[in-house]
């Protein structure tokens, strides 16, 4: 016997048996062997490559309390996370205190006390906010891996910026997080990685490298910065600069092994000495141990431009 085709809603991704109902699907149908039980409550085509909000989206259709939380709402916002967070695939759903604790296969539970704001609908799928989201991984995290996923979130680039960029939250989001939950798990972490959030830096690297900067007792390097030309039009971004000196830090990741990146970075070099700027190039293996090679190099550039430390 032929099967009834799916509502092109439920195709493309898991659906709750909530929505199928919604959809007039019947019970018979959502037992048919081209579905799979993703789990208790939940199926998804066979056929289906769902991924993000699509896979993810049943979880919150179970009922209306339901949320994505922690590191499942901060993969839907793309906030830079650790590697070992990233690789635990397992989903976190939460509801409001008051309500029953999630409770099934791969699945971590959360009871949470959710203010009025901080719970958004993203691509179709409800979640905590990106300020509450930040609050609730300081329960998890290393101060340092909240400081990077602060400014995963609230990274911003102008218009003067060759990708410009509108941040998820700003810092002060972030402050009033913390000030309207000041007794919940990880609050000091957050106070403490909250000061040092900055606007402007696009990945962990670079944020770990201006952590190791401005603890080994250089000056704090300005993100956001943009060099302009004789005609005032935009020439040089760099990652992190230091305009007093004209010296301008750029990481390179391993797309820059890449033939026409490379020649790319040749070319802003030449660009960056024209208009009398010194750059000095980064890599990961600048960043390693406990006495990262960055501070060496950096401190080294801003001497010859005449930096001396007080």
């Amino acid at each position: 016997m032929r099967k009834a085709p799916l509502p092109e809603h439920l195709r493309k991704g898991s659906f709750s048996l909530r929505a199928a109902d919604k959809a007039g699907v019947s019970r018979t149908r959502t037992e048919a062997n081209d579905l799979v039980t993703v789990s208790r409550g939940i199926r998804m085509h066979l056929g289906s490559e769902a991924s993000g909000a699509d896979a993810l989206r049943a979880y919150t259709e179970l009922d209306d309390a339901s949320v994505l939380a922690v590191a499942s709402a901060a993969r839907m916002l793309q906030v830079c996370l650790p590697v070992w967070l990233e690789q635990d695939w397992r989903i976190h759903v939460a509801r409001r205190r008051g309500f029953s604790m999630p409770r099934r296969v791969n699945v971590v539970g959360h009871l949470l006390t959710l203010l009025p704001g901080e719970v958004i609908e993203y691509d179709g799928v409800r979640l905590t906010s990106p300020a509450r989201t930040w609050l609730d991984l300081a329960s998890v995290l290393a101060a340092d891996e909240l400081v990077i996923a602060g400014d995963s979130l609230v990274c911003s680039h102008g218009p003067d910026f060759p990708r410009p960029r509108e941040p998820m939250c700003t810092v002060e989001d972030l402050r009033a997080a913390i000030a309207r939950h000041p007794g919940m798990r990880g609050i000091r972490t957050a106070r403490s990685a909250v000061e040092l959030v900055r606007v402007g830096s696009d990945s962990q690297p670079e944020t770990r490298m201006r952590l190791h900067l401005i603890r080994s007792g250089l000056p704090e390097p300005v993100l956001n910065y943009v060099v302009t030309g004789v005609s005032g039009r935009p020439v040089l971004w760099p990652d992190a600069a230091y305009p007093a000196q004209r010296v301008a830090v750029q990481y390179e990741g391993s797309h820059h092994n890449a033939a026409d990146q490379y020649l790319r970075d040749i070319r802003r070099a030449d660009i960056a000495a024209e208009h009398g700027w010194l750059e000095v190039r980064v890599s990961k293996f600048d960043l390693a141990g406990d006495r990262p090679a960055v501070v060496g190099k950096v401190r080294a550039a801003l001497q010859s431009r005449g930096w001396r430390a007080r």
